[in-house]
């Protein structure tokens, strides 16, 4: 009954930004890490960025270090990524998932929401 719900997702062109949001639900996240990873057709998941429980440490792929920004309101039970001067390369399906260990995936996925960045 675990859910990640995301959204935020879309089309823009390169140098816009858009915001990601997943929000858990159907489970306890007490103290869990929460973390982004994309994924393009033909190509493996990769990891974006991850967020421990107290936001207190965060871990970025070199690829977006600099221009995306993970953040958390565990009150909310949520996570967000906020994507700055986006490059069409970042166009990919988006994956919030719960539990990661830095860059390692946890067990939970969302369903993922489509990033496409115009040229």
């Amino acid at each position: 009954q675990v859910q990640l719900v995301e959204s935020g997702g879309g089309l823009v062109q390169a140098g816009g930004s858009l915001r990601l949001s997943c929000a858990a639900s159907g489970g306890t996240f007490i103290g869990f890490a929460m973390g982004w990873f994309r994924q393009t057709p033909g190509k493996e998941r990769e990891f974006v960025a991850s967020i421990s429980w107290g936001s207190s440490t965060t871990y970025y792929a070199d690829s977006v270090k600099g221009r995306f920004t993970i953040s958390r309101d565990n009150a909310k039970s949520a996570v967000y990524l906020q994507m700055n001067s986006l490059k069409p390369e970042d166009t990919a399906v988006y994956y919030c998932n719960t539990g990661p260990t830095i860059d390692r995936p946890g067990n939970y996925w969302g369903q993922g929401t489509q990033v496409t960045v115009s040229s």
